[in-house]
């Protein structure tokens, strides 16, 4: 497994490093991993020190993806080190939250950038390897793509075009053997919401309205990934996996006077 994660130094990106390393090991191949941040940081070098300690090939990849150059740089890099790619997993975003009126156009700018420029980038320079190895790819959306979600900025916009994104290329790839899916992840524990479910006022009330009644951790959503770019999906593609605990499908839930009730 020859995989390329950006946003792989932290957060559901490190985990997912982690993951498609251990599973690959699991089925007895080499995990050749690349694990892709903004810059260098000791949590990148232990991510990479986690795989190698597993058993795997992993190096370290910096770069902005806000820079029309770097997405090719860094696939480009990890085929001259790994000799190919089977997996890209474009997971690395931003999030800059506001009032849609209130956001700036270089914050709307640099928003697309990131989230949906960038991963499209990754995605044309990876197509011609990903077809030598009829490989896979995935999408790190979000729930936020799906729904609506008032004072996001631009993040929600940005993530509904990625999921199109990706479906787009499902059925572009196809007949190249590529398979892509998204997975949208709901409320999830990462370094980037560390301080908001610090509060325990604020994590105890998001857990009370997800029905499965706790905040993901970012193995939850690496779990989903690795499915979605192993084997054991071979014939799934252009598919948006939600990862929320059931929160988006519960809305009619908390509508008062529940069918069935007196209330």
């Amino acid at each position: 497994m020859r995989a390329l994660v950006s946003g792989g130094s932290s957060g559901i990106g490190a985990s997912t490093c982690v993951r498609l390393a251990e599973a690959a090991i699991a089925r007895g191949e080499q995990p050749m991993i690349a694990v892709c941040g903004h810059e260098k940081t000791t949590t990148q070098e232990e991510i990479v020190r986690s795989i190698q300690s597993l058993g795997g090939a992993a190096i370290a990849l910096v770069g902005d993806l806000g820079d029309p150059d770097v997405p090719g740089q860094l696939v480009d890099a990890a085929v001259a080190e790994f000799g190919g790619l089977d997996a890209l997993v474009a997971n690395a975003g931003i999030v800059n939250p506001g009032a849609i009126c209130d956001v700036s156009v270089e914050d709307w700018d640099t928003m697309f950038s990131v989230n949906l420029r960038g991963a499209w980038l990754l995605a044309k320079a990876s197509h011609p390897h990903l077809t030598c190895s009829r490989g896979s790819a995935c999408f790190t959306s979000s729930m936020s793509g799906q729904v609506p979600h008032a004072g996001s900025g631009a993040y929600s916009p940005s993530k509904a075009a990625l999921t199109m994104l990706a479906q787009t290329l499902a059925l572009e790839w196809a007949p190249d053997g590529i398979r892509v899916n998204v997975v949208s992840p709901g409320m999830t524990h990462t370094p980037m919401t560390e301080e908001m479910y610090a509060d325990p006022q604020t994590k105890s009330a998001r857990e009370g309205i997800i029905p499965l009644s706790r905040i993901a951790d970012p193995t939850d959503i690496a779990n989903v990934i690795e499915f979605l770019v192993g084997p054991l999906s071979g014939y799934v593609t252009g598919q948006d996996i939600c990862v929320d605990g059931g929160f988006t499908k519960s809305i009619l839930s908390h509508i008062p006077g529940r069918p069935g009730s007196k209330s």
